[in-house]
């Protein structure tokens, strides 16, 4: 069926629904800490993440943050909140789906297949797409990066940005636009990922911001990608 990767704090909750998804025919994994399933996750893509907010070592609605911006798996949320406010925030802050405990484990396997089904047709509906600009070629499909016939050893977040700014080439992107597309995160505020992902794609593609040459920041206002010249 599927590989899913549940985050649960309480042993006894995290036993049951383990052997429930086992016994529906699902590869589960189970971590209980949220550092655990980051861990998890950028180690071994699982096909679902099963996300309870109420960790010891982190808030899950943090955890889902930092999850988005390793990874684009669906994730439901798994909790006792229920209260209209925090849906919507969890929501938009990239969760695919929420559940309120206690539910069965037919409940939840039901969400799982409805998700991963979901999930499937919309891949299935829009083609990957390749995109060139100069001599730079980003196979989506493929999820690969090549450079003047060189290929690129990207990260997979590294590999989303670069991806992001190519299928937009001389276009300026803002950093929100790219945090709210790219990392799932609804608000700049003071974080320098996209900083830190530019700096090492740059060097990778053999560049600087000292020296661009695809990749060229518009002070004040965002980022592009543009043949060199």
């Amino acid at each position: 069926m599927a590989t899913v990767l549940l985050v649960e704090d309480d042993h006894v909750v995290r036993g049951a629904m383990l052997r429930s998804l086992s016994e529906r025919g699902h590869a589960v994994h189970a971590v209980g800490t949220a550092l655990d399933a980051l861990r998890r996750v950028a180690a071994e893509t699982p096909d679902l993440v099963v996300l309870d907010l109420g960790l010891p070592d982190l808030d899950g609605s943090d955890a889902l943050r930092m999850l988005r911006g390793i990874t684009d798996v669906p994730i439901i949320i798994a909790t006792a909140r229920d209260d209209e406010q925090s849906v919507v925030r969890l929501l938009r802050a990239g969760a695919d789906d929420y559940m309120v405990k206690p539910f069965t484990g037919a409940h939840l396997d039901a969400r799982i297949t409805t998700v991963l089904r979901r999930v499937g047709r919309a891949s299935r509906t829009v083609a990957p797409a390749v995109h060139s600009v100069g001599g730079l070629r980003v196979d989506v499909g493929e999820r690969s990066a090549v450079l003047d016939g060189e290929p690129l050893a990207l990260t997979r977040k590294e590999f989303d940005l670069l991806a992001y700014l190519a299928a937009r080439p001389g276009r300026v992107v803002s950093r929100r636009e790219l945090l709210e597309e790219v990392w799932r995160q609804p608000s700049v505020g003071e974080d320098q990922t996209i900083d830190v992902h530019l700096y090492w794609l740059r060097r990778k593609m053999g560049e600087s911001a000292a020296k661009p040459r695809y990749l060229r920041t518009v002070r004040g206002v965002g980022f592009r990608l543009v043949a060199p010249d």
